[in-house]
C-alpha cells in the first residue's frame, strides 16, 4: 500500500473515532455546572440550578462606580461633631442625574454611614430634591474615615455605591468587639440565636428582644420586622440581607471566611434601636 492509502485510511479511522466520542458524549449529557445524568431544563437541588447554588453571593459597596451607575458626593470632608447637610447625586453614564427609584423596604434611598473601624454606624433616609440631588443631615462625632452608602434600586436591580468621608482630627480608632450572642441596647437584651455557619452557604439569622428577661413585642421597621447590615472587615464589603416580614430572621450568605459586623435596627414603642454583633464565619 502506498504512503497516500495508508494516509487516507489514517484519517478515515480518526473521523470515525471523533465521530463515536462525540455521540458518546451527546448520551451522557455531562455538563460543566450540571450533574450528569441531570436534564438540561431540570432544577437542581433547593430549587436552583447546580453550580448556582455554589456561587457566592456578590457583595456590593465596593466601589463609587457599578453598571454604569456613580455616586457623586458633594462635598468629602466634615468637621468632626459639627451637623452638616450632605448632598449627592447619582449619575449614569453620561453623567446625567438619575431620578427615578424603585421602593425598597419603604424607602427609595438608603443610606448608611459608618466609621471604618465600624463604629459610628448610621442608617438615614435622604430626601430627593426636583433636580434629583438627594440630601440629607450628618453628624460625624468622631475623626476618622468613614465610609458611606446609597443603597437603592433602579429598575428592579439593585446597587449599592459607596465613597470615603473624612472627619479630620486625632483618630483614636478602636478594636472590633469579639463575637458574642447577646448585647443590651436602650434596656434591652438582642440575643442572636441562630448565625452564620459558613462561608459561601446560605445562613439563617435569627434574633430575640427580652427585657429583664420577657419576650418584647417588636414593630414593623422598613416593612419588616427588623432591618440587618451586614459588612465585612477590611474593605466593609456590603452584604444584602433578606429579612422575614413577620419575624427576626434574615437570610445572607457570607461570600468569604473572617469576620463582619451585623448592625440589626428594630422598633419598640415607637423608637428605633441599634444592636451591633462581630461574628467569625468559617470556612
Amino acid at each position: 500500500m502506498n504512503v497516500a492509502a495508508r494516509l487516507g485510511g489514517f484519517a478515515v479511522t480518526l473521523a470515525l473515532v471523533f465521530a463515536a466520542a462525540a455521540f458518546a458524549g451527546s448520551r451522557i449529557d455531562a455538563h460543566p455546572g450540571r450533574q450528569a445524568d441531570q436534564p438540561a431544563d431540570e432544577p437542581a437541588m433547593g430549587g436552583m440550578r447546580a453550580g448556582a447554588a455554589m456561587a457566592p453571593q456578590a457583595v456590593r459597596g465596593l466601589a463609587v462606580s457599578d453598571d454604569g451607575l456613580t455616586l457623586r458626593l458633594a462635598r468629602t470632608a466634615a468637621t468632626p461633631g459639627t451637623p452638616f447637610r450632605l448632598a449627592f447625586r447619582i449619575v449614569d453614564r453620561r453623567g446625567l442625574t438619575v431620578r427615578h427609584f424603585d421602593v425598597e423596604h419603604t424607602k427609595r434611598m438608603h443610606f448608611i454611614v459608618v466609621r471604618r473601624d465600624m463604629t459610628g454606624f448610621q442608617h438615614l433616609h435622604p430626601t430627593q430634591a426636583a433636580d434629583g440631588t438627594w440630601s440629607v443631615p450628618v453628624t460625624l462625632h468622631d475623626a476618622g474615615s468613614y465610609r458611606v452608602f446609597a443603597d437603592f434600586s433602579v429598575g428592579g436591580k439593585p446597587h449599592t455605591l459607596a465613597d470615603d468621608l473624612a472627619a479630620d482630627g486625632t483618630v483614636r480608632s478602636r478594636p472590633l468587639p469579639s463575637p458574642v450572642r447577646s448585647v443590651d441596647v436602650d434596656g434591652l437584651r438582642v440575643s442572636l440565636t441562630e448565625g452564620p455557619s459558613r462561608a459561601d452557604a446560605e445562613s439563617r439569622l435569627a434574633f430575640r428582644v427580652t427585657r429583664d428577661g420577657r419576650p418584647v413585642a417588636v414593630e414593623p421597621y422598613l416593612g419588616a420586622k427588623g432591618h440587618l447590615v451586614a459588612l465585612r472587615q477590611g474593605d466593609l464589603a456590603f452584604l444584602h440581607v433578606h429579612p422575614d416580614e413577620s419575624s427576626l430572621r434574615f437570610m445572607a450568605e457570607f461570600p468569604t471566611a473572617g469576620r463582619y459586623r451585623l448592625f440589626l435596627q428594630l422598633k419598640t414603642q415607637g423608637r428605633v434601636h441599634t444592636a451591633a454583633f462581630t461574628q467569625e464565619v468559617s470556612r
